[in-house]
């Protein structure tokens, strides 16, 4: 299945937490000399511009990046997020908030010139936008492939550091197997590099038997975060979204307390619920 368009859902709350953890991450990496590699299973076209007809659709952005972009006082990992939203928009020649940066934008932009990307992107239009918008970057490399199969086959990186999102659609009930069963093979090929995977809560039943997997795999040092607009319901739709990254930076634990407290009362209101759990210890 192709139909899934990350364009309808830009810049939304689910958006938020997986970018700003993305933003903290790869700030983290940097601050080492040495050369990392990075990898994005499930790219998308990599930039999107709001006014466009799918991000207007269901204007989802106004439940997440918009509300935060008018805000100014902000914890300061959402800070800095917002800061990469804003050159974002600056250098597409808007003082407004008009575009929204996928992952491999912000991966882009935040890497340095000795470090490695490579983005994986199935979706016929999202590969040739993807092209489009990197293929000046002589560090990137694009693949019309399969990203989980990818990620396998390209680990362990030569700069033995690195970093893997596994961003998947979840079109179809066999990735939350794929995403369990890519993320073993993976690290048995690459145990010290750091994996951030992101899902949606539509079914608590089918999130919790993934987690379940991950934290029974063997892997060490797993933490989970999430957010959500509105608890748990037996309603359809994504009610919250989480990410669990393996081997994170020590300093992504705090980045959390500070942002997840803010991020679900700002944007969820008195509905707004968020979870941190330290899944599997180091």
């Amino acid at each position: 299945m192709l139909s899934y368009l990350h364009a309808y859902h830009a810049g939304n709350f689910a958006d938020v937490l997986k970018h700003a953890i993305l933003v903290h991450t790869l700030d983290y990496l940097a601050q080492k000399p040495k050369p990392y590699f990075y990898l994005d299973t499930h790219s998308g076209p990599g930039l999107y511009k709001l006014s466009d007809s799918e991000s207007q659709k269901n204007e989802e952005y106004l439940n997440g990046i918009a509300p935060l972009w008018q805000s100014k006082i902000l914890p300061p990992p959402i800070a800095r997020y917002k800061q990469v939203i804003q050159q974002c928009n600056q250098e597409n020649n808007s003082q407004n908030l008009d575009y929204y940066p996928g992952s491999p934008w912000i991966a882009a932009n935040l890497t340095r010139e000795f470090d490695r990307l490579s983005f994986c992107e199935l979706h016929p239009r999202e590969i040739e936008t993807l092209t489009d918008n990197f293929q000046q970057d002589r560090r990137i490399k694009q693949f019309n492939q399969d990203g989980f199969q990818k990620a396998i086959t390209s680990l362990p990186p030569k700069e033995r550091r690195g970093l893997v999102l596994i961003d998947p659609p979840y079109e179809v009930k066999q990735d939350y197997e794929r995403v369990v069963d890519v993320l073993i093979a993976s690290h048995k090929r690459f145990a010290t590099g750091t994996y951030a995977i992101w899902y949606p809560v539509v079914k608590r039943q089918t999130i919790q038997k993934m987690l379940n997997d991950i934290q029974h795999s063997g892997i060490r040092n797993i933490q989970l975060f999430e957010l959500g607009l509105q608890p748990d319901t037996s309603e359809r739709g994504m009610t919250s979204s989480g990410m669990i990254v393996i081997n994170p930076p020590w300093t992504l634990w705090q980045a959390m307390e500070e942002s997840l407290p803010f991020l679900a009362k700002q944007l969820g209101g008195e509905k707004g619920v968020y979870k941190m759990a330290q899944l599997v210890t180091e």
